[in-house]
């Protein structure tokens, strides 16, 4: 067909059929040319006109058994496609503010970067994995004016539909050959920390040698897992290798980002999640929530996923989904975490999953152990705001000692019936859930020693550390409250090297499996020290 754009220039493009997205042919590759080596390779049309930064008209997508040119390596790299899109897969409308056509042209005929229709042949989400119908739709689609499906399960990254246009770019791994990473960072690893860095080390010069593999690091709450990366990162950014560490949560990218940047002070560094300033994608250390490794696409030699345990990461197949389709075809994935689910534990006794524990904290004190208190009928005695007596005595021991308290709850709605009467005596006392405007202030004031006891849900399970905190969970029973959960919760008691002997304490109206099973793994960990297993 012919496209007419506002210069009165016409140019010929390919038209879409929707219907034949997933079978389409090879006319976008017109004429063709033949290379040094006599083979021949297609010369790409224009995808759409050039003086237009929104396409409105589609060519045919080539979508399998093709075979694009290869990488042109006396072809100029452009920084700013560099920065937005090697190592990456983005859907066009998101390259277009920031990269005109004629560069993606140019960078796709000299073999920098490949294009895919949004679905597959199936109807799966190339970008997240989807291959659910519940979570397909359809909608009028203005763009190919026809009935167009799309993936509801990544929506939020942008909509993916049947039309759509996901680029991918290649990455040259030569360009950080050479480049070295000095660490500085001055610490001293405990005898744990530094069998689980040499692990990991060695893990690292494995990779040049073998195909693909995984590895678990089981570290106790408190272990110093992050200081563990250290050596292990250093030696693979200096042999070339990208590495990407990703973490279910922002707050813990946020974290993390300081730290690495003073460890590395000459390494560039990217923090990637929600509402970053500026998400490179070049950069040869990566620092981001998981969900946004859906928007990378085999870019990553070591790939280490912090709290591999933790929502929404354990919960969301796309997730893993994303982090698989992150790492380079060989490479080396790390599940670093506290406390791994019980498919994990059995793959790594068994062999099947190459492991090292780290049992002891870095200050080398013992777990806090839980105990077990009864509180008879504690929902039916909360629906009315009344706290437990139990609770009441407990939290007046922790006021008289001058404690801060960690009081976790299972429901919001739990938090906000018995605020109030827990308030009434104890003022130094706030709460705090997911949805909470005012939760990072809160949290703020609790580390300064502002606020006395935050009653908190499973959101503060993880990554807040405050010096001499006491734990309790109210209803420890409840089904939220699974093993890993409890495991994280006691985890906060005792990291403090000057205070390591916190108190755990699990309010109960029946002791559950989960709170058996967390005792015990507790319990373990602190045996397999003592044993020096």
């Amino acid at each position: 067909m012919t496209y007419h754009h506002s210069g009165g220039e016409s140019m010929r493009v390919a038209a879409v059929d929707p219907a034949k997205i997933t079978g389409a042919k090879l006319e976008l590759f017109l004429p063709w040319q033949s290379g040094p080596d006599k083979t021949v390779w297609p010369v790409f049309e224009p995808l759409v006109s050039r003086d237009h930064h929104r396409f409105t008209t589609l060519p045919e997508l080539p979508l399998k058994n093709v075979c694009f040119p290869p990488v042109n390596p006396a072809y100029e790299l452009d920084n700013l496609t560099s920065d937005h899109l090697i190592g990456r897969r983005l859907l066009l409308d998101e390259l277009l503010p920031y990269v005109n056509l004629d560069t993606i042209q140019e960078h796709l005929a000299n073999g920098l970067i490949h294009i895919e229709a949004g679905l597959t042949d199936e109807g799966a989400c190339r970008r997240c994995g989807n291959h659910d119908s519940a979570q397909m739709s359809t909608f009028p689609c203005f763009r190919c004016k026809k009935t167009c499906a799309y993936c509801r399960a990544c929506l939020m990254m942008g909509r993916v539909s049947g039309c759509s246009i996901l680029v991918s770019g290649k990455w040259n791994q030569s360009g950080f050959n050479g480049t070295q990473h000095p660490l500085v960072w001055s610490g001293t690893l405990s005898n744990g920390q530094t069998q689980a860095s040499r692990f990991l080390s060695e893990k690292i010069g494995m990779l040049q040698h073998q195909t693909s593999c995984e590895c678990l690091l089981w570290a106790v709450c408190g272990a110093g897992k992050t200081e563990m990366l250290f050596n292990g990162i250093e030696k693979a950014l200096n042999t070339g290798l990208r590495v990407l560490v990703a973490t279910p949560r922002t707050d813990v990218v946020k974290e993390l980002e300081p730290r690495f940047r003073e460890a590395f002070p000459k390494t560039e560094i990217s923090a990637c999640y929600g509402g970053a300033e500026r998400k490179r994608g070049d950069s040869p250390l990566v620092i981001s929530t998981t969900h946004q490794q859906l928007r990378y696409y085999r870019a990553f030699d070591v790939v280490i996923v912090d709290e591999v345990d933790a929502f929404p990461y354990s919960h969301d197949p796309k997730l893993t989904y994303a982090v698989n389709q992150a790492a380079r075809q060989q490479h080396l994935l790390v599940y670093l975490t506290a406390t791994p689910d019980r498919k994990m534990q059995e793959r790594a006794s068994f062999g099947k999953l190459p492991a090292i524990i780290v049992p002891r904290r870095y200050h080398r004190f013992p777990l806090p152990v839980p105990s077990f208190c009864w509180t008879f009928r504690w929902k039916k005695k909360s629906i009315d705001g009344k706290v437990p007596r139990r609770i009441i005595v407990w939290l007046e021991r922790m006021h008289e000692t001058k404690k801060q308290v960690f009081l976790f709850v299972p429901t919001v709605r739990l938090l906000k019936s018995i605020l109030p009467e827990i308030q009434k005596q104890f003022p130094q006392t706030e709460g705090v859930y997911s949805e909470d405007p005012d939760r990072m202030d809160k949290v703020a004031r609790f580390r300064s020693g502002n606020v006395r006891f935050l009653l908190t849900t499973t959101i503060l399970e993880r990554g807040v550390t405050v010096k001499g905190v006491q734990v309790a969970v109210f209803g420890a029973d409840d089904s939220r409250f699974t093993e890993s959960a409890l495991v994280q919760i006691a985890g906060r008691a005792g990291r403090s090297p000057d205070e390591p002997d916190g108190e755990v304490c699990f309010f109960h109206d029946g002791i559950t499996r989960a709170m058996a099973r967390a005792k015990k793994q507790i319990e373990t960990m602190n045996m397999r020290e003592e044993s020096g297993e």
